[in-house]
């Protein structure tokens, strides 16, 4: 199975955020993970334009998704420590791209860069990085009492 079409049964699975807005992976490599969204009803502010907590929600689930595949999900799991946005351009419709790469892998902790971009004029919407914290699973014990 490709790592595509893991993150497509993953994500699959169980109704998330993620399809509420619209997301949807594009492609996964080892350098990177890709996605888009859509600039509509479910991710406008009031002012008709892409809410900046809808890209934010965007980061994280693209960061997320990246993260999980570096680890063997059978021992850790990652987790969002802390995440950060720059909303630097309002788009009103259309799609965002999203591209998360690497910024640190470590044997604690990740860190990912998302750059958020308009697909129709490549513009850079947002920026954000993300921190995860990797976790070591609890262990099951087959032990006799």
């Amino acid at each position: 199975m490709t790592p595509l079409e893991q993150v497509k049964r993953w994500t699959a699975s169980r109704p998330t955020l993620a399809d509420a807005l619209g997301m949807e992976i594009t492609a996964v490599t080892d350098e990177c993970i890709e996605g888009r969204m859509p600039v509509d009803g479910r991710t406008h502010q009031p002012m008709g334009l892409l809410h900046g907590g809808a890209s934010v929600a965007f980061a994280e689930t693209l960061g997320s998704i990246a993260a999980a595949l570096r680890v063997d999900p059978t021992k850790q799991a990652c987790v969002g420590l802390e995440i950060n946005a720059n909303h630097l351009k309002g788009v009103r419709e259309g799609w965002v791209l999203g591209r998360a790469t690497p910024v640190h892998i470590g044997r604690s902790t990740q860190v990912w860069e998302i750059r958020i971009t308009h697909e129709e004029t490549g513009a850079l919407v947002c920026i954000s990085r993300i921190t995860m914290a990797v976790i070591d699973l609890p262990t099951t014990s087959t032990q006799a009492s």
